[in-house]
């Protein structure tokens, strides 16, 4: 059996870059020039979920399904709300320290622990369907659909589970790196395919039915002398839309996929552990360094590069209304023309309300967790076409 280390390195990984960063002051983040907004944002509702916030990022995000948005705290409670106007309909305390998710899907709501439990309750109600351990601490929240739970954990395996009663069909395994990034790619599940990706830069996608190999690819590349020269997580989803797929990697490569084969159609050099998102026309990824790029979908070449917003460490950028949108590590939620990367609207959701994880385009509105549990429904309005 395989001896698991993640955790000891992911804590030395973080310590080495706080360090670095210490050490000079031009890697603050940069200060916000004054804007006047040129659209109406506004906060439809605001609530707060229990607990805690922890010190070790963790997976927790806000997911929504049909007319609820489900979201979970450090601290073991569930709860759903009513979308349209944030009335708490149901709240449940697991009595696990919750990590990821949730993840919502054919009538159910998965999280997972930092102890490697999964728990699936019921969309309505919130009671308890089914729990079981994968060993593992789980950072990412679940894929749901066609009968699988499909759950990453961070050693490296991924697991489909029964969507009924949790029990395990498959489990494939990919090498954990001794030195990586603290978090993990979530799952998707396309068609009878669920897509991760992983430490070791790779790609997996597989037969939900079965666990069987589709196609490996390779979006990061270690390059470097030194161990952290060399990480290249994969930590954000993969993007699918269409016959297409889109990754990014950590000091790696934006690439866009074939879905049926993994084939590489063209990688442009940009590191983010964040994420990126995907229109008709255009890739937008937020950077390591807390830019927002715009490459072209079809070639990939370069398109714009925001970078008033370096070193604010960036949700990944969603598209919503006809804007690109972001969050940062103070508290502000931005929105971009898709077109030119100008500035368009800014709103501060809270003073010291760092948002990390992904923002949810939910109908006309947008939904913000912060990473010590304020939840947020901000409303703006669509870009209009001549």
């Amino acid at each position: 059996m395989r001896t698991l280390t993640k955790p000891l390195t992911i804590g030395l990984c973080m310590a080495l870059l706080l360090v670095a960063c210490s050490k000079d002051k031009s890697d603050k983040p940069a200060q916000l020039v004054p804007l006047t907004n040129r659209i109406d944002v506004k906060t439809v509702w605001h609530t707060k979920l229990g607990g805690e916030k922890p010190i070790l990022r963790l997976g927790l995000a806000a997911s929504v399904d049909e007319d609820r948005v489900f979201a979970a705290s450090y601290k073991g409670h569930v709860d759903a709300f009513v979308l349209g106007n944030g009335k708490e309909l149901w709240q449940r305390s697991l009595k696990v320290p919750l990590s990821a998710g949730p993840a919502a899907g054919d009538s159910m709501v998965v999280v997972g622990s930092s102890k490697g439990d999964v728990i699936a309750l019921s969309q309505k109600d919130g009671a308890q369907l089914w729990r079981v351990r994968i060993n593992a601490e789980i950072l990412s929240a679940p894929a749901i659909g066609g009968g699988y739970v499909i759950v990453r954990g961070v050693d490296g395996r991924l697991h489909g589970l029964s969507s009924k009663d949790g029990s395990e069909f498959w489990v494939i395994d990919q090498q954990v790196p001794r030195l990586s990034l603290r978090g993990s790619s979530r799952p998707i599940i396309v068609g009878d395919l669920a897509i991760c990706g992983f430490d070791n830069g790779r790609v997996l996608a597989v037969a939900i039915g079965n666990g069987s190999s589709a196609w490996e690819a390779a979006v990061g590349q270690s390059h470097g002398s030194t161990e952290l020269q060399r990480l290249i997580d994969v930590d954000a989803p993969v993007v699918s839309d269409g016959d297409d797929l889109f990754a990014v990697a950590y000091q790696g490569r934006v690439t866009k996929l074939a879905r049926d084969s993994g084939q590489i159609e063209w990688a442009r050099d940009i590191s983010s552990f964040r994420g990126l998102t995907v229109d008709d026309n255009a890739v937008y990824v937020a950077t390591a360094e807390g830019e927002l790029v715009r490459l072209d979908r079809r070639t990939g070449s370069e398109q714009w590069r925001q970078k008033s917003l370096l070193r604010r460490q960036l949700s990944a950028p969603v598209i919503y209304n006809g804007r690109v949108v972001v969050a940062d590590a103070a508290g502000f939620v931005h929105w971009f023309e898709v077109a030119t990367g100008d500035p368009v609207a800014r709103i501060l959701i809270g003073k010291k309300q760092r948002v990390s994880m992904p923002l949810v385009v939910a109908g006309d509105l947008l939904i913000v967790f912060s990473d010590n549990g304020e939840l947020s429904a901000l409303r703006a309005p669509p870009l209009k076409t001549p």
